[in-house]
């Protein structure tokens, strides 16, 4: 090889190394490795080639085209769910089985969504997000309408908890998160996730007064059939969203990375802190309309605030994604954990009344779902565009673990002890310890792990 000459290995981005004694077979294995490695057949030296930053996959579709999919897609799937307290009393007037059910149906519902999450994330990863978006729209849509047309109590169980459960694993914002990460410049990602997440937040708030007339005019049967098929324009939407097949090597395959995860200290942090988000919000979601009602106050009350957290998570979750590009996500974290303890604290303080309840409803919006920008980014950060429906799904399991707990123990102590009051003192408690947990997490890539020589 002539003095000064270089080898270049293939990546994302391309790498050079002057390479001025080495003789020409070396050169030849190394352009021959492509993305792998460059031996030395003489002394077995290996270069160990690491994906260093996300890529967007090549589309034909528009950036543009592709974010207002994707923000459709969370805006029908997360409008329903996100007003399933709606129809607690509504099922518990009609139904000899309503309030035992109910509070089983929402509890496996959360914890099924979170079970179901990470294998939704894996197949997206691997065969392309389209496909899980289809099928969890299907099942959905098939839980929805089977919850409004039950007669029974395990057939309201399969379809508000099992059907909904798994299809919102599959159809829900969370997909679209991964899809962005695949589909868009890394740095429009923290803006691109803060817009899905508010797509979603304004789902909640159409879809509040939308229940709250229906269930009215309507009844809560005829309420479910019309939001199941609302559910179904997602599979059309889901075509913008097609994502390219992932290729995973045998070292670094998905469970060889997810294993990774778990052994990242930054990663468990983060998964754990994200526990106490969604029992926030699972508990406020199916208990907060009856809270406000047993409080004295007029149902309308309850589905204009629940409104109110929906169109103010527009300006949180959008504000966080803005935020995520200019400080540290970890400091966003533990900011938002810490105002919604002291949210709740100041709620539960004040005597019941119309304006603190829509003014809880306006500040906990600020604060709902504002956790998911920083909190995807972060995981992106760490382990690359690649594994972030997968890896995200994990930190989701926790998440819904967190809200099977929420819903389960706010139906447990409201029935034995007549009070909601247990529940939102360990709510206060949960979001302090998040606040804290979340401080030390190290805003960088994960440490990559080396492959041995052959």
């Amino acid at each position: 090889m002539e003095q000064g000459s270089y080898i270049t290995i293939g990546c994302d981005d391309q790498m050079k190394f002057p390479c001025p004694t080495l003789p020409a077979g070396f050169r030849r294995n190394a352009l021959a490795a492509g993305q792998g490695r460059a031996r030395d057949e003489r002394d077995n030296f290996s270069i160990l080639m690491t994906e260093t930053r996300p890529t967007a996959a090549k589309t034909a579709m528009p950036a543009a085209a592709i974010l207002i999919a994707g923000c459709l897609v969370a805006l029908l799937s997360f409008g329903p769910r996100s007003v399933m307290g709606a129809f607690q009393l509504p099922v518990f007037s009609s139904r000899s089985w309503g309030a035992g059910s109910f509070s089983i149906a929402l509890a496996a519902q959360n914890l099924l969504w979170g079970v179901g999450q990470p294998f939704a994330g894996a197949l997206a990863d691997r065969l392309g997000s389209k496909y899980v978006l289809i099928a969890g729209a299907a099942l959905y849509a098939a839980g929805l309408a089977l919850m409004g047309q039950a007669q029974s109590a395990l057939g309201f169980e399969l379809g508000a908890g099992v059907l909904i459960g798994f299809g919102l694993s599959g159809a829900s914002f969370n997909l679209v998160l991964g899809a962005f990460a695949k589909l868009l410049p890394p740095e429009k990602h923290s803006m691109a996730f803060g817009l899905a997440t508010a797509a979603g937040s304004f789902g909640q708030f159409l879809f509040s007064p939308l229940a709250g007339g229906l269930i009215e005019h309507f009844g809560w049967e005829a309420a479910c059939m019309i939001f199941a098929a609302l559910i179904l324009p997602i599979v059309p939407l889901s075509l913008a969203l097609s994502t390219p097949p992932a290729a995973f090597s045998k070292q670094g395959g998905q469970g060889a990375t997810f294993a990774r995860a778990l052994a990242h200290r930054s990663y468990v942090l983060l998964v754990l802190g994200f526990f106490t988000c969604g029992f926030q919000l699972a508990f406020i979601t199916v208990h907060f309309q009856r809270y406000i009602v047993e409080s004295g106050l007029s149902p309308q009350i309850g589905y204009w605030a629940i409104a109110l957290v929906g169109v103010f998570n527009i300006f949180g979750s959008l504000l966080s994604g803005w935020l995520g590009s200019r400080m540290p996500r970890r400091y966003i974290l533990s900011a938002i954990y810490f105002s919604r303890a002291l949210a709740t604290a100041l709620f539960i303080a004040l005597p019941p009344s119309p304006a603190s309840a829509l003014l809880f409803g306006a500040v906990t919006g600020l604060l709902w779902l504002s956790t998911v920008p920083p909190t995807s980014s972060l995981i992106g950060l760490m382990f690359g565009s690649k594994n972030l429906s997968m890896l995200y799904g994990f930190a989701f399991f926790s998440h819904q673990l967190g809200g099977f707990l929420g819903v389960l123990l706010g139906g447990f102590f409201r029935e034995s002890t007549g009070s909601y009051l247990p529940v939102w003192l360990l709510s206060i408690a949960l979001g302090v310890l998040s606040a804290l947990v979340n401080l030390p997490i190290v805003e960088a890539q994960a440490d990559p792990v080396a492959q041995p020589a052959e």
